[in-house]
């Protein structure tokens, strides 16, 4: 991990029934990246953040406050300078 990695906070917003939140975990776990996991289907205040920043679904991962909607692999990695 270089040192711009481990600087990065990322946090994914996920449910427990979400196919695309389980890819996007593993594939941040493949990279090495860690991440903080949101769960919105157990945490209501966290469901309503996410509404009050106007995303209706899950995965949302916020790579140092950069929103990153669905598992689009290509941004994240990108935005985490993963080649």
């Amino acid at each position: 991990m270089n040192s711009t990695q481990t600087q990065t906070r990322v946090v994914v917003f996920t449910s427990s029934t979400c196919p695309y939140c389980q890819a996007v975990k593993r594939y941040l776990r493949e990279k090495r990246i860690r991440f903080r996991e949101v769960n919105v289907s157990r945490d209501a205040r966290a469901a309503q953040d996410l509404a009050r920043r106007g995303f209706r679904g899950v995965p949302v991962v916020l790579i140092n406050n950069r929103p990153v909607v669905g598992f689009n692999r290509p941004e994240i990695n990108r935005l985490l300078s993963i080649r």
